[in-house]
């Protein structure tokens, strides 16, 4: 099977689940724990980023409770808050922590656990040319639309021996609400005082170059049919398809490739406040890969449905335990101990 048929095989299984999902959205009869033959169907949807480990974790664990069905549609991060805040679904996701206004809107309260963490990397369609490298001018200058083409002396400067074309570089982004898009951009603010002020940090920024496309798996799939394209992924895509990603200039000045290691080196600098929030935008370290994130599911502290709250209690406990042994496999960072532990006692707080 190629990466290619093997990628839309899981976001197909992921759409397939949804519409199942919407199609028996019924109250929940049952937890795990009663072995109970009667149907719970939960439905979560928010950020791109962990759907990998998502449908992964949710296919195991339905393995384990059959009666269980979790759906998960990765609409985006902005597009899982809004959702989330509104009371539409049972769980969100989002690869920016939930701000203080957004928590007040939520009345049955809010919970932001960080379930995994992982990194951007930006790639690129360049065949025979692989192992590039960007310094952080580079980097934010091919954003800011000031580089244009492959061959430009900056480019080449860093990559001596490397026959790149005479060929415009084809640049997109996001055009989505994207936790993806907030961590890219809070990296591009902290090493480029030009980024910052032109165009900042978010969700949704006002970008001044290069083309619009919805998610990570768009913004893969240019990526894979176009020659000379150029754009930001998380990692876990570029992992699962294969595609060529480029060395980045980290705050040490060593130039890093995204990777399990590299990636876990940056977070392991993140320090999470007490309700588990935090960000590096330009993580220290020789090791570190320069841009990375924690994404966090977003519950209720109160359901109506009390075994339905069992149920979310127990998928978090089990996903913050032995559901990590997937995250590598897939492109993720597993959660270090401490923050695991953290996460299975903030899901005691999930009640009815």
């Amino acid at each position: 099977m190629t990466s290619r048929r093997y990628f839309l095989g899981l976001t197909g299984t992921i759409a397939l689940g949804v519409v199942a999902c919407q199609g028996q959205r019924q109250p929940s009869v049952s937890t795990p724990s009663e072995g109970s033959t009667e149907p719970i169907s939960l439905y979560g949807a928010g950020a791109t980023l962990p759907s990998f480990l998502y449908l992964k974790w949710f296919s195991e664990y339905n393995k384990k409770h059959p009666n269980v069905e979790i759906s998960y549609q990765p609409v985006g991060s902005a597009a899982g808050i809004q959702q989330f805040t509104s009371n539409t679904i049972d769980f969100g996701a989002s690869d920016v922590p939930l701000t203080d206004a957004e928590i007040s809107q939520v009345q049955r309260g809010a919970i932001a656990l960080p379930m995994t963490g992982g990194s951007i990397a930006v790639v690129y369609n360049l065949p025979g040319i692989t192992g590039l490298k960007f310094s952080r001018q580079v980097l934010a200058d091919i954003f800011l639309g000031k580089i244009k083409q492959w061959n430009d002396p900056q480019i080449t400067g860093a990559n001596p021996g490397v026959a790149l074309p005479n060929q415009a570089i084809l640049l997109v982004h996001r055009s989505d609400g994207s936790g993806t898009t907030a961590a890219f951009t809070a990296h591009l603010s902290a090493i480029s005082p030009e980024w910052k002020e032109k165009v900042g940090t978010g969700l949704n920024v006002a970008w001044v170059a290069g083309t619009g496309i919805k998610d990570n798996a768009g913004i893969s799939a240019q990526i894979q049919q176009t020659e000379g394209t150029l754009g930001y992924v998380e990692y876990s895509f570029a992992k699962q398809l294969k595609l060529a990603t480029i060395a980045l200039e980290n705050k040490a000045g060593q130039f890093v490739q995204p990777d399990d290691n590299t990636a876990a080196k940056a977070l392991a600098t993140v320090k999470l406040d007490a309700d588990l929030r935090g960000a590096v935008p330009d993580p220290e370290g020789d090791d570190s890969y320069p841009i990375v994130t924690y994404s966090w599911l977003l519950v209720y502290k109160q359901y109506d449905d009390p075994r339905k709250a069992a149920v979310l209690r127990d998928v978090i406990q089990w996903g913050a335990g032995e559901g990590q042994q997937y995250a590598t496999d897939l492109g993720y960072v597993p959660l270090p101990t401490e923050v695991a532990d953290r996460v299975t006692d903030g899901a005691r707080q999930i009640g009815a």
